[in-house]
C-alpha cells in the first residue's frame, strides 16, 4: 500500500489550483460557455477582459478558477477572483463583466447545476451535523440570492475530482453524481452552508421568496398579482415586497420585466421571431413600449441589439471549425 506522506499532502493541495487551470483549459478551447460530457457541468472561457452583460443566473454553483469577474445583482456587486465560487440560490437576472483574462492567463471558470431539492435533502440526511441557517431576521448579506466565498483545498479537490471524469467518460455516469454531492456537500460543510440552508429551510423568508421566483419564472407572461403571491406564500404584501429585494435586489416588477426581455431575445435568437412577435409571445401588449424598455437593458434596440450578437456568433465559427 502506498503511503503519502505529509509533505506529499501538502504538495497536493498547493498545485490543485494549476491543476484545475489545466484540466479546465484542456476541455474549454473556445470562447464561450461549453456543455461538456457530464449534463450538469458547463465551462467558460474567455482571452480578454469583457464589457458588462446581461444573464440569468439558474441555482448553481459558479467556480472561477483563473481570472476574475464582476457580478451586478441590482445595487449588490460581487467581485470574485480564483479560486472561489459563488453560490446562485433561486433564478435571478443578473449582470456580468469579466475583469481579468489574457491568452496566456485566461479566465476560467465551472458551472455546476444545482437542483434545490438536492440541497434540502443532503441537509436533511446530515441533520444535526448541518450548520445552522441562523435567525429570520432580514440580513442584507445572509438573504441576497448570490453569496461567494473562497474555495479551500477541500473545495478544489471536489471540484478537481469531478472534472478529472471527463478524461474518463465510462465512468461519468456512476461517478459524476457522487462527485457533484461531494461539492453540495463541501459548500453546505463551508462559509456558504447557513446561506444554502437559509433557502433550504420550508420556514424561512428566504425558502418563501423562492417560492415566489419560482411561480413569476413559470408564469412571466402573466400579469403580476401580488396580492395572490403573498397569499400563497403567508406573506403580507408589504413583506413579501420587502423580502424580494433582500432576495433579488429588484421589485417583483422589475424581475418580471427582466425575465420577459431576456425570453424575448433568445426567441429573436434562436427561432427567428420578429421583435413585435417576441414581445406578445413574452407578454408585452405594446411593441413600441417593449422596444424601449429593450433598448434600456440591451443597450440597443432589438433588431440591431440581435443581428449584433448573430455577427458575434459568427465570427467564432473558424475557431469553431478547427478546434
Amino acid at each position: 500500500m502506498t503511503v503519502i506522506m505529509p509533505d506529499q499532502i501538502a504538495h497536493f493541495s498547493e498545485s490543485l489550483p494549476q491543476q484545475l487551470s489545466q484540466v479546465v483549459r484542456r476541455w474549454s478551447p473556445l470562447e464561450a460557455l461549453q456543455d461538456t460530457a457530464i449534463a450538469e457541468v458547463q465551462l467558460v472561457r474567455a482571452d480578454a477582459p469583457s464589457s458588462f452583460h446581461c444573464a440569468v443566473y439558474e441555482p448553481c454553483l459558479c467556480f472561477v478558477v483563473q481570472g476574475s469577474k464582476t457580478v451586478l445583482l441590482g445595487d449588490k456587486e460581487i467581485v470574485y477572483t480564483g479560486p472561489s465560487y459563488m453560490a446562485s440560490a433561486v433564478h435571478l437576472p443578473v449582470t456580468g463583466r469579466i475583469d481579468h483574462a489574457t491568452p496566456e492567463k485566461p479566465f476560467l471558470a465551472v458551472k455546476v447545476s444545482v437542483d434545490p431539492q438536492e440541497v434540502a435533502g443532503l441537509i436533511l440526511e446530515l441533520g444535526e451535523k448541518a450548520p445552522p441557517a441562523g435567525n429570520d431576521a432580514i440580513c442584507s448579506e445572509m438573504d441576497c440570492g448570490l453569496k461567494s466565498a473562497p474555495m479551500d483545498a477541500r473545495m478544489q479537490g471536489a471540484l478537481y475530482r469531478l472534472l478529472s471524469l471527463l478524461d474518463s467518460p465510462e465512468d461519468i455516469k456512476v461517478l459524476s453524481p457522487l462527485a457533484r454531492r461531494e461539492l453540495i456537500y463541501r459548500a453546505l460543510m463551508g462559509e456558504m452552508g447557513p446561506h444554502m440552508r437559509r433557502f433550504a429551510a420550508s420556514d424561512s423568508q428566504a425558502n418563501r421568496i423562492a417560492q415566489v421566483i419560482y411561480a413569476l419564472k413559470e408564469h412571466y407572461t402573466q400579469p403580476l398579482k401580488i396580492r395572490e403571491l403573498a397569499a400563497a406564500v403567508n406573506m403580507s404584501e408589504s413583506t413579501l415586497y420587502h423580502s424580494f429585494r433582500q432576495v433579488t435586489r429588484m421589485s417583483p416588477l422589475q424581475y418580471q420585466k427582466k425575465l420577459r426581455l431576456h425570453e424575448a431575445r433568445r426567441l429573436m435568437l434562436a427561432e427567428g421571431l420578429e421583435a413585435a412577435t417576441a414581445s406578445y409571445r413574452v407578454g408585452y401588449e405594446s411593441p413600441s413600449h417593449f422596444s424601449r424598455e429593450y433598448s434600456r437593458m440591451f443597450g440597443a434596440p432589438p433588431r440591431a441589439d440581435v443581428s449584433q450578437l448573430r455577427g458575434a456568433r459568427t465570427a467564432v465559427l473558424p475557431a469553431e471549425a478547427s478546434a
